[in-house]
């Protein structure tokens, strides 16, 4: 019986610079996802690859005095490095200037062409070479492109258009067919709208950009740089290259994985493309959020964009993998700096799975002669938590909850953690002897409860699982997530710390740094304390504080009295509130993609009125306000009865 396919692609690189941030993040996700899956034993394709053409490549291949190609050439061993060290698994790697690809954009084009949907016309608009796209003057925010703020100039010349109007009640009705095709539910909700408001057709050719593929049969035109990127998913599979074995054992597509930036061009053109080649469609989009630096999206135009060469150079690649992983929520936004990877490194993997690694592990060898227990057990709290723990872990990896997958392992972590303190297995020693059947099932316990750990984080730090596989005297290859996996009597493999703890204050100043943003390293929070009892404990690495910590926090309720848009942004919006002080209070909340500034007058909210000022975007905010994020999108918290300004919240 033929294994169930599971075909995954990122978005491919525009490579007129250098990987970043935010290209590393889509590119551990997908191999996440693919790692997952082959677990599962589905027939996984994955494909990753680089965008070569269009007029960005053009400009930045002049300004440094090369061809385009060669620049592509440098641009793409990088990424090819940067893959194999990170333990990125994918099957394929599709460049835009491949002769497969060329073949595939022709054959697309001409399925559109048989079908009547392209036609000749000029063409006259505002075009951002950042984003490759054209924005109607109604759309510009200051005279810049809406999406990043790149500069924008008047173009008018000759095109081949497709037509894309004609695919609007198609679109909606595929959409009312398929919600799942869009995810998370917000970016569903935002294309709806989208093609609602109405589609034009669009222009799939410029004749003043040389760089790219020649449009069949007019050597005056070049193929829009969009329908040439998104064909990727299919010209490398060998769409249009005569051996079309790899199309049909994979296509459709199981999920694209995009940015929130690039959404639109993979739920509208890409769909309405398809459809009209007569193709079938992808059966999910996902528009995962972005890695903000300064409360914007990292690009190089903007020059805050992270690439992380110090942080895999002095803590290697799963540790990176863990931290994008564990610290975004899959689908919202994120902030990226070095001092949270390294508070959550030293919480989560130096004290919590090293230490509880290297705890266990040290006992197992003091007590078992450097073997695992003679003995199995298979009635313990230990064997019913991680039951619990490999359940909630499938659920989460299946919705792509990553953080929350990985906060259930932790959770097993810290009832290891609990239970040996509960057992004490020294006191078992002294008493008993190391021979005794209750020490060696405590130990067996702790053992095979680490070995699913090492399990259930493989997908996310492949080498670390392996090495943890060794040290505990099991296969490196992931094994099974039911319980007595582990074998008995088996040598333990070499110790060493798994993740030794980080000297942030030596971190910073052996690593050069922004002098314009001065440091504060982080206080690590300490690893979860023990438990008493055996029931379910804080995850490892989350720190607890106590009630007179707490009352430092000052919460009270405030009235918006005035509300206005911080200009050149999309998501800040700036607050004069009334806490019951002499004057009002100016405060800066992230909250424009859900509120309009008119909505929020004369609305009650919750602000922490003792943080310490910030700067956003030039404006200073005096406070924060209090929200929930759902699918990144935030929900204001308020009394439910109206309050004087001021009134404390306990």
């Amino acid at each position: 019986m033929a294994r169930e396919t599971f075909y995954i692609t990122t978005p491919i690189y525009y490579v007129n610079d250098l990987p970043h941030i935010g290209h590393i993040y889509t590119t551990v996700v997908a191999d996440t996802i693919a790692r997952y899956k082959r677990m599962g034993g589905f027939d996984v394709r994955f494909l990753t690859g680089t965008d070569e053409h269009g007029q960005k490549m053009e400009r930045s291949a002049r300004s440094r005095g090369v061809a385009p190609k060669a620049l592509a050439d440098e641009v793409v061993r990088r990424y090819e490095e940067l893959w194999r060290r990170l333990e990125i698994t994918n099957d394929d790697f599709i460049r835009t200037t491949d002769a497969r690809h060329r073949a595939g954009v022709h054959a697309v084009i001409a399925r559109m062409q048989a079908k009547g949907d392209i036609y000749k016309g000029s063409y006259e608009g505002w075009y951002c070479s950042g984003c490759e796209a054209f924005f109607p003057e109604t759309q510009l925010v200051n005279g810049t492109c809406p999406d990043q703020g790149h500069p924008v100039e008047l173009l008018k010349e000759e095109s081949y258009f497709f037509r894309l109007s004609a695919y609007q009640e198609p679109l909606l009705a595929f959409y009312r067919e398929h919600p799942e095709f869009i995810r998370p539910g917000t970016r569903y909700n935002e294309v709806v709208r989208f093609v609602e408001g109405g589609l034009k057709d669009l222009s799939i050719s410029r004749a003043t950009i040389r760089w790219g593929i020649g449009w069949p049969g007019d050597a005056e035109h070049t193929v829009y740089v969009w329908l040439d990127a998104l064909t990727n998913y299919i010209s490398a599979l060998g769409f249009g290259s005569g051996d079309a074995s790899l199309y049909e054992r994979y296509w459709p597509a199981t999920l694209h994985l995009v940015g929130k930036d690039i959404l639109r061009f993979h739920c509208v053109y890409w769909p309405a493309f398809l459809m009209s080649a007569r193709l079938p469609l992808p059966r999910q989009v996902f528009g995962h959020g972005w890695w903000l630096r300064d409360e914007r999206k990292m690009s190089k135009s903007l020059g805050n964009v992270v690439r992380p060469d110090a942080l895999l150079e002095r803590f290697g690649p799963d540790a990176l993998r863990y931290f994008m992983l564990r610290e975004m929520t899959f689908g919202a936004d994120a902030s990226f700096s070095d001092e949270g990877f390294l508070a959550r490194y030293n919480a989560d993997l130096a004290n919590g799975l090293g230490n509880a690694a290297s705890r266990v592990l040290a006992m197992a060898r003091r007590y078992g002669d450097g073997r695992t227990p003679s003995e199995s057990c298979d009635d313990s709290v230990l064997r019913t938590k991680a039951g619990e723990v490999v359940g909630r872990w499938r659920e989460t990896m299946d919705a792509f909850e990553f953080h929350r997958a990985l906060e259930a392992v932790w959770e097993l972590l810290a009832a290891v953690d609990a239970y040996v303190n509960e057992k004490a297995p020294w006191g078992i020693a002294k008493t008993e002897g190391v021979s005794s059947p209750r020490l060696q099932h405590v130990l067996y316990n702790c053992l095979e409860s680490l070995r699913l750990a090492a399990v259930m984080v493989s997908p996310v730090m492949p080498a670390m699982s392996a090495r943890l596989l060794a040290q505990l005297g099991a296969p490196e290859a992931p094994g099974s997530l039911e319980w007595g996996g582990l074998g008995t009597g088996q040598p333990l493999g070499p110790e060493g710390a798994l993740f030794p703890r980080a000297d942030v204050e030596a971190f910073f100043s052996e690593v050069k740094v922004d002098e314009s943003k001065p440091v504060q390293p982080p206080v690590s929070a300490p690893a979860a304390p023990a438990a008493a009892a055996p029931a379910p404990a804080p995850a490892v690495g989350v720190e607890q504080i106590g009630i007179d910590e707490f009352a430092r926090v000052k919460l009270v309720v405030g009235t918006v009295r005035t509300a206005e848009r911080v200009p050149k942004s999309k998501k800040l919006i700036r607050l004069e509130v009334d806490l019951g002080e002499p004057a009002l209070r100016q405060i800066v909340g992230g909250i424009g993609d859900r509120y309009q500034p008119e909505q929020l007058l004369g609305r009650q909210i919750v602000v922490v009125a003792n943080l310490k000022p910030a700067v956003l975007m030039g404006v200073e905010s005096r406070g924060m306000l209090l929200a929930a994020s759902l699918d990144g999108a935030p929900f204001l918290l308020a009394p439910d009865g109206e309050v004087a300004p001021g009134t404390g919240v306990k």
